[in-house]
């Protein structure tokens, strides 16, 4: 296809203007506007009752955090607040607050806002579906002056820093928290962050605006220049064909979540610029139900582990953009245990081998082994999303090697996922989740873990995991979530397929694009444009 660079950001809007905040470095910008292709229409983008990673590149915007994690380092540092303390005891969080900050609607930031905010987010006329459950055992608050609010736990709970980082725990205005109801909120955002919320129109558009009087934001980003964005138009590409055609021809500047195939002929476009981000949490893998025969037995639940070739599937599917996962955890999360790197490698003779040993062979040389004239019959969940059907059908492709009958069951949404699985009639289930902590395993791995679609139960695993979320010393914590991870393997509860890796892509008039510590959310307050575009 024939790219004619120089007409590539015709839709940008050059307007000088001056009113920088005086901590910028610059008096005088110039107004750059770009599309941003979306990839999922959230049902709803109130960070603090919905859950999708979606609403979070918006948003992420327009909300800042008490602290944030520096995208390199993944260290906690300063946001609106400035300073943080921990009672010897984990049940106090003693936060001193950043003065002279304003909402976008003119009301200032201080401890009652957060107050206002913890109130919001934990009333149960809210209905959060996740920020909520970030806070842990929480108990309330305790507001020591102006700026300075204590949050107090009924427990230790050391994912509380960075589930306080993170945008579904955003500081939104509290006037505008109380003249707006919980469904029209989403159309009147109001936070303190470098971008305002400007127009949100359902199925079309997110519009979001400069905002003139930000305070600075914390340290990793930028001063304003002349090529620093100020507004930012985002758009719904859910069709996957149409995201790189977007791109391309100009009808967005920025994209997510790019098919491999596609994202591999941009490689060689100079006109296109492939930027690949690596997403902390859980890989794209198969919980193992263990409350189901035949995968109650560990020695099956191994043998479809060593018959499936991890490596050729990522080759396939994945172009090679993503590496294979070893374990529950991807290898960017923190505290991942590089010493289950080659875990159950591709091995169709140890594969047979474990089958044998469990009792099933070919009795009747149909290809397919038996126990007692029962075909070994394995059931897996296939949702849409994610290639993942793509993946199931390369599996049921390899099992067919060790003598493994796989029955696809597709499962068309989110909802009808999780009600096959109360149903608990699977017995393996694609499933991901994301997130920087590991803590992430509780839910999966504890017995009484609310994702606990594995059935296992432990009480060794459910002493380490619990524990580790009780613990602020990251030597211990690390220990910990690698002796977790080293159980949940052992047992073979989980088939990890690839580590999940985000494909963006900007025009190549798009600079200083970087990712924040979660890897979904770009930090567009620092992107500018080339004025050669």
């Amino acid at each position: 296809m024939l790219i004619m660079p120089r007409l590539m950001f015709s839709m940008f809007v050059l307007l000088l203007y001056t009113g920088c905040s005086s901590n910028q470095q610059t008096t005088t910008e110039i107004q750059q506007r770009i599309i941003y292709g979306l990839t999922l229409e959230p049902s709803g983008i109130d960070p603090h009752i919905n859950a999708s990673s979606e609403l979070g590149i918006p948003l992420r915007q327009v909300y800042d955090t008490l602290i944030y994690r520096d995208p390199l380092t993944k260290d906690f540092t300063t946001g609106l607040a400035t300073k943080w303390e921990i009672s010897d005891d984990g049940l106090a969080y003693t936060f001193s607050l950043r003065e002279g900050v304003q909402f976008h609607d003119g009301t200032s930031f201080n401890a009652q806002a957060v107050a206002t905010n913890l109130d919001h987010i934990t009333n149960p006329d809210t209905a959060s579906q996740k920020a909520i459950f970030m806070l842990g055992p929480y108990s309330g608050y305790e507001i020591l002056d102006n700026y300075t609010i204590r949050i107090l736990l009924s427990e230790p709970y050391s994912p509380l820093l960075d589930s306080l980082s993170q945008v579904y725990l955003g500081i939104a205005s509290p006037k505008a928290l109380s003249e707006y109801s919980t469904s029209r909120y989403q159309f009147h955002q109001i936070g303190t962050g470098p971008f305002t919320f400007a127009e949100y129109i359902p199925g079309d558009r997110i519009v979001l605006k400069r905002n003139p009087d930000y305070w600075g934001g914390p340290p990793f980003y930028h001063s304003l220049s002349d090529q620093s964005i100020n507004e930012i138009e985002f758009r719904f590409f859910t069709d996957t064909s149409t995201r790189s055609i977007a791109l391309i021809s100009g009808g967005a500047q920025f994209m997510g979540e790019l098919p491999p195939l596609d994202a591999k002929s941009l490689v060689t476009n100079s006109a296109v610029q492939l930027i690949q981000v690596t997403i902390p949490g859980q890989p794209l893998q198969f919980l193992i139900n263990t409350k189901r025969f035949p995968t109650d037995k560990r020695e099956i639940r191994q043998a479809l582990l060593y018959g499936t070739n991890r490596t050729a599937i990522v080759d396939a599917v994945y172009q090679r953009f993503s590496p294979v996962a070893w374990g529950p955890l991807s290898a960017s999360t923190l505290y991942y245990s590089r010493a289950i790197n080659g875990f159950y490698a591709h091995n169709t003779a140890q594969a047979q081998s474990l089958l044998a040993s469990a009792g099933f062979i070919d009795n009747n040389n149909d290809g397919v082994v038996d126990l007692g004239g029962v075909d070994l019959e394995i059931s897996l969940l296939v949702p849409p999303w994610g290639f993942i059907p793509e993946v199931a059908q390369l599996i049921q492709d390899q099992w067919r090697s060790i003598g493994v009958r796989a029955v696809l069951q597709t499962v068309p949404t989110f909802n009808a996922l999780t009600e096959k699985v109360k149903s608990g009639e699977y017995n393996l289930v694609a499933f991901y989740t994301f997130g920087v902590d590991p803590s992430i395993l509780n839910s999966f791995f504890t017995t009484t873990g609310s994702n606990n679609w594995t059935g296992f139960s432990s009480a060794e695993l459910d002493n380490i995991l619990n524990n580790a979320v009780r613990q602020n010393d990251p030597n211990i914590r690390a220990d910990l979530y690698t002796q977790a991870q080293r159980i949940i393997m052992d047992e073979a509860l989980v088939l990890p397929i690839r580590d999940y890796v985000n494909l963006n892509a900007v025009q190549s008039g798009i600079r200083d694009v970087a990712y924040d510590a979660y890897g979904w959310f770009p930090i567009l307050n620092n992107v500018s444009v080339s004025p050669s575009t």
